[in-house]
């Protein structure tokens, strides 16, 4: 495959605070379908996911359990994080914790490289703290406390007492980028994504940007600031920066202008961290600003956000154990428009997973290649001349290729994955319209019943390319049964919708239930 663009994309920068839940689960297999889009097409593509371990919470959490901060993250890293990428067959490139020394190290060069360039300067600092946040609030997200609270300010998104914090601390100027930024908007509208997050930043810092207090001296469990020790960097300082150390600021100058600029995808709740105070840092360092921001929204149980706290956190394999990695990816995929917010329902799920994927997608599958063992002999059959009907198809195939690249162009995975289903849709019609099981009565039918069996498989063939990103565990097994030549993850996924890809005279193999039926009770 011949190396296209760059094509690099990350996940947040995740806070193993607590154990994964499925919002985290739901991000990854986002970034991971769109990376494996762009690595199929040809891209030059690399994907990062990792973790976020100073911070003050940590070290509370670390002390709560009785361990070093360091042992506590070990735990969790080794224990829930890494196990969620098998669990939900991510294939990212690479992990970055922010506690390796890799990190560490370029982390103290960016903060220098700004302080030198005349960015950062010293003050005193008091404010209302937020800890679950790891935030010094602004007004708009203080809110009088109530019930046990009652008289105190509290967090409008913890709904826990706000810590007034006085520190002499190192600030940055970012109030100095507020027409930068604005100028950075309007030039690149895309930059933010969707709308209505692009909106939302564009009125914040319209309202005036303070700078930034960036390190902290209460507390030592985090990256020390390199002109005095006495200060560790602020956590999110230090957390943004992996999306540059991970690929060579600092450290490796051809990895990083082969890589940079990076797509962020982020939940809406730290979307002003990576659209407004990223980009300004790296104005600051003389870099490129990222080539965009996508801002997903939240996934909702019972109309509340997923948390832990509020124990509406429900483990990706919950559902996995149950439905199978490739129906968790499908489904939040697909269920949900990327970009607004969703609801998460076992009913539905499992709905979806009947009517889409085992009676849809699965069935096509089975149906086809059983037809055509008992009719050829597992040889797949030479097409004979084509109807309008035959040509049709191609055309469904040949503009939903054509349709997805172009919604994953706009991030837009919901838009793809409904685009690709219009060939499930139309090849399930076909067959009952072209009835099979009747032309093989007639033999004097039989190259039609071959133009009708080749035409479903090929169909296949383009559905296992395309859905390959989505769902690669049963897309691979109907690729071997399919019997087509190559490796599944070697087939250029920008021509995809072509015709005739699948030789005649493949053999097709025995292919089990894709997606079996699931007894259960919900």
């Amino acid at each position: 495959m011949t190396q296209g663009r760059s094509f690099y994309i990350t996940t947040p920068i995740y806070y193993p605070s607590d154990v994964p839940h499925i919002g985290h689960g739901y991000t990854t297999v986002a970034v991971d379908t769109l990376a494996r889009w762009h690595r199929q097409a040809g891209d030059d593509t690399w994907m990062l996911t990792g973790t976020d371990e100073h911070g003050q919470k940590m070290l509370r959490a670390a002390s709560a359990n009785g361990v070093t901060p360091q042992e506590w993250v070990d735990k969790l890293v080794t224990e829930a994080w890494f196990p969620l990428l098998r669990t939900l067959d991510v294939a990212n490139d690479d992990f970055i914790r922010t506690t390796q020394p890799r990190h560490e190290e370029r982390v103290k060069q960016f903060v220098q490289a700004i302080y030198d360039r005349g960015y950062i300067y010293a003050g005193e600092y008091e404010a209302l703290y937020c800890v679950g946040c790891e935030e010094f609030k602004p007004e708009s997200e203080i809110v009088d406390g109530t019930g046990a609270f009652e008289g105190l300010k509290v967090c409008a998104i913890h709904s826990k007492p706000l810590e007034l914090l006085q520190e002499k601390n190192y600030f940055f100027k970012l109030s100095e980028f507020q027409d930068k930024l604005i100028e950075l908007y309007s030039s690149v509208p895309d930059f933010i994504r969707p709308d209505s997050a692009r909106n939302e930043v564009v009125s914040f810092v319209k309202n005036g940007l303070k700078d930034l207090s960036i390190s902290r001296s209460a507390f030592d469990w985090g990256i020390t600031v390199p002109w005095d020790e006495s200060h560790v960097i602020y956590v999110w300082v230090d957390a943004l920066l992996n999306y540059a150390t991970a690929v060579g600021y600092g450290a490796d100058p051809d990895e990083f202008a082969r890589r940079w600029p990076a797509f962020h995808i982020v939940g809406k709740d730290i979307l002003r961290f990576h659209a407004v105070i990223w980009p300004a840092m790296l104005m600051a360092a003389g870099l490129e600003v990222p080539r965009g921001v996508f801002a997903h929204g939240w996934l909702l149980v019972g109309g509340e956000k997923m948390s832990k706290s509020k124990l509406t956190g429900i483990a990706p394999t919950e559902i996995t154990d149950v439905f199978g990695s490739d129906a968790y990816r499908f489904y939040f995929l697909s269920a949900i428009a990327f970009g607004q917010d969703g609801s998460f329902s076992w009913e539905d799920l499992s709905a979806r997973y009947q009517a889409e994927l085992a009676n849809g997608f699965g069935n096509l599958a089975s149906r086809t290649t059983a037809m055509i063992e008992r009719y050829f002999e597992g040889i797949v059959p030479p097409p004979a001349e084509y109807t309008e009907r035959d040509l049709a198809v191609q055309k469904i195939v040949k503009d939903a290729a054509a349709n997805a690249d172009a919604a994953i162009e706009r991030f837009r995975i919901d838009e793809a994955i409904s685009a690709i289903w219009t060939i499930v849709d139309d090849l399930n019609l076909y067959i009952t319209e072209n009835e099979p099981w009747a032309l093989a009565k007639d033999d004097a039918q039989r190259a039609r019943l071959g133009t009708v069996l080749y035409t479903a498989a090929e169909g296949l063939r383009a559905l296992a390319v395309l859905l390959s990103p989505v769902m690669p565990v049963a897309t691979e097994k109907l690729w071997v049964a399919l019997g087509v030549s190559g490796r599944l993850v070697d087939q250029p996924l920008r021509d995809a919708g072509g015709w005739g890809v699948l030789q005649p005279g493949s053999s097709v193999n025995g292919l089990a239930p894709l997606f079996p039926r699931v007894e259960q009770s919900v």
